[in-house]
């Protein structure tokens, strides 16, 4: 088995198609590709994969076999990124990630941390949904990220914040006029969701409507703060959110709290347990330090 039998048939499960992975995934034909998944499940000795009426789907034993591939190949850009740096020790690396937006509040904070190491040390700084920032994170390409606590990865995580949600709508909605909005009043509203990539924020979302007896059919699922912003405007659709992206609101797009029992969403401090940075292990044991100096919002 090579590490290009489980490449291929991640991508074959992540798209749902041979041909869609063949061609924009992987660069290859599909009759090449489909040959490597056969291999694979020759050498696995039971089938991975299965045609279906809605394209190609995981068999229970491809369920249980893609966890264990994606760690693996992981484990593998960890071993190569680990190596990469240790061919080049004159100046250390540390990168830092950020949920799109939280940059903004708590990057001062991380550096302030760090700022005895600055001058020893290069640190990269980027922005991205959470669970690509995980698996940055799991591969080693990231040493540490503020995301949300996104399951499936083999990372520690440490809140650092626990943010409320709140309703974003146009600035001259009926319902700016309130100070607070009760979980009712947005039913029979234009409702834009979250999709796949905020999965986290999207259980929290769907467990407070449940638990509140709400349901609401999103008109539009997004996953970045911008686009929910562009179609709360654009569609005079409402949206629940964490309270950071009122830092980013255009004129166009109000938040008001929600009233009674207000969901919350935890910001945490990822990394990967087999990090051995020196770098990392100094940002950690200065978290109790990052927790008091966070604002006093994010600490309600």
């Amino acid at each position: 088995m090579e590490l290009r039998h489980l490449r291929y048939f991640i991508a074959v499960a992540e798209t749902g198609s041979l041909t869609v992975a063949a061609e924009r995934r992987l660069h290859t034909s599909q009759p090449s590709l489909s040959r490597q998944i056969r291999d694979l499940e020759d050498q696995v000795g039971v089938e991975l994969l299965r045609r279906s009426a809605r394209g190609v789907e995981l068999t229970p034993a491809g369920k249980a076999f893609i966890d264990h591939a994606r760690l693996a190949l992981s484990q593998v850009d960890a071993a190569i990124e680990a190596a990469r740096r240790a061919a080049q020790p004159s100046k250390q690396r540390f990168a830092l990630g950020f949920l799109t937006g939280q940059e903004m509040t708590w990057l001062p904070k991380a550096l302030h941390l760090l700022r005895d190491e600055l001058p020893n040390i290069d640190v990269t700084v980027s922005s991205d949904y959470s669970p690509d920032l995980a698996d940055a994170l799991a591969r080693g390409r990231l040493d540490l990220a503020f995301l949300r606590a996104e399951p499936g990865f083999d990372l520690d995580y440490t809140t650092v914040g626990r943010e409320p949600l709140v309703v974003l709508m146009p600035s001259d909605h009926a319902l700016a006029a309130q100070e607070r909005i009760r979980p009712q009043q947005l039913v029979g509203q234009p409702f834009v969701g979250m999709a796949n990539k905020a999965r986290v924020l999207r259980a929290v979302v769907e467990d407070y409507l449940q638990r509140e007896g709400v349901s609401l059919t999103p008109t539009q699922g997004v996953d970045n703060p911008a686009m929910v912003m562009s179609l709360v405007a654009s569609t005079r659709g409402l949206a629940l959110i964490p309270d950071y992206v009122e830092n980013l609101l255009p004129w166009s797009v109000v938040s008001r709290p929600l009233a009674g029992d207000v969901p919350m969403i935890d910001l945490v401090v990822g990394h990967s347990r087999s990090n051995a940075s020196p770098i990392l292990k100094l940002f950690l044991s200065r978290l109790s330090e990052l927790a008091q100096r966070a604002p006093d919002e994010q600490r309600r």
